[in-house]
């Protein structure tokens, strides 16, 4: 069998911008593979993360690479081996899956052994902003049972109070994106102990972590940034309470559903997270959240506009994807 690669880059506007600790954006930028055989095909969607080097540029170059083993039939397991972690193989993985399913009549869950999928709640992201900008999004999402609250160093104190005050009833995870250091850490932990936060993902940068393992904390403490791609979870489990599994970092669904188990096992709390993509880079990764503490696949939420068909949302609730979208 050979089959028909192609890869392009595509460009989703995002609804009123989205900020983080390290910057801004106005659109999510993202990389599709389709694989089709001549009578099926099968797609997946990646999302270059620059933290770890990745670009548009590099993404695609990766893929191409490994075009013709592809062409020649290279399985999901074999990929693991042909290509590191990372947005790259996350995106021809995903299209194996999709691929597979379409090939054999049985949908990606049942492939993966976890059975009928079931709608997840959700969380939804309040980029970070002053905490009068912050309140105010709040109020207006405030209606959502789980709300992600971006952080972005000195001042959180005051940015979380706001959205405390703001969203009284909502349970709330905030991310910090690496973002705290020694003139903030004790304030803004105070802080979100005070309002209640159920999470704080990667409060500090991953090279200066240590004082997570030495601290008493009420609040789950959850990895991101320091759970790097295609690295296991050895030594994270004396600073961090819980792991944020994303699919771009893992290197695909089949890495990610191995990551979740190892998680599990080693008594993490686990995140299923995403990148700021579309539909069909969440689809995957409805797999790995049905048996997830906290769900963060908001991505589509975002946008202005998001892929035909995509996901169906009511509120904050996800719905398993249709087979024409993925899986």
């Amino acid at each position: 069998m050979s089959l028909a690669v192609e890869i392009t880059a595509e460009r989703f506007e995002i609804a009123g911008g989205f900020t983080i600790s390290r910057g801004s954006r106005t659109h999510a930028q993202v990389v599709v593979v389709s694989l089709n055989d001549g009578m099926h095909f099968g797609r997946g969607e990646c999302v270059p993360y620059p933290r770890y080097g990745e670009s548009l540029e590099s993404v695609q170059t990766q893929i191409e690479e490994i075009t013709p083993l592809l062409k020649e039939g290279l399985s999901r397991v074999a990929l693991l081996e042909a290509m590191p972690a990372g947005a790259a193989r996350n995106a021809v993985d995903c299209a194996l899956w999709d691929l597979e399913a379409k090939q054999t009549g049985k949908s990606a869950s049942e492939l993966a052994g976890i059975g009928e999928l079931k709608p997840v709640t959700t969380a939804f992201t309040i980029s970070v902003g002053t905490p009068e900008t912050m309140a105010e999004k709040t109020r207006a999402a405030a209606h959502r049972p789980l709300l992600k609250v971006k952080l972005a160093g000195p001042g959180d104190d005051e940015r979380i109070s706001a959205v405390r005050h703001a969203a009284p009833d909502s349970t709330l995870v905030v991310d910090a994106n690496e973002a705290w250091d020694d003139s903030c850490f004790e304030k803004n932990m105070a802080a979100c102990q005070a309002a209640g936060v159920a999470l704080i993902e990667q409060p500090l940068p991953s090279k200066a972590d240590g004082l997570l393992a030495e601290i008493e904390r009420s609040v789950t403490i959850c990895a991101d940034e320091s759970l790097h791609p295609g690295k296991s979870l050895d030594g994270l489990r004396e600073k961090y309470d819980a792991v944020n599994i994303k699919l771009d970092k893992a290197g695909g669904l089949t890495e990610a559903l191995k990551l979740f188990e190892e998680a599990r096992a080693a008594d993490f709390k686990i995140m299923i997270g995403c990148m700021l993509g579309t539909s069909l880079a969440m689809a995957p990764a409805v797999l790995v959240a049905q048996h997830a503490d906290f769900v963060d696949l908001d991505g589509p939420l975002l946008l202005s506009e998001d892929r035909s068909p995509g996901l169906i949302f009511e509120g904050s609730v996800l719905y398993p994807p249709v087979p024409a979208l993925w899986g």
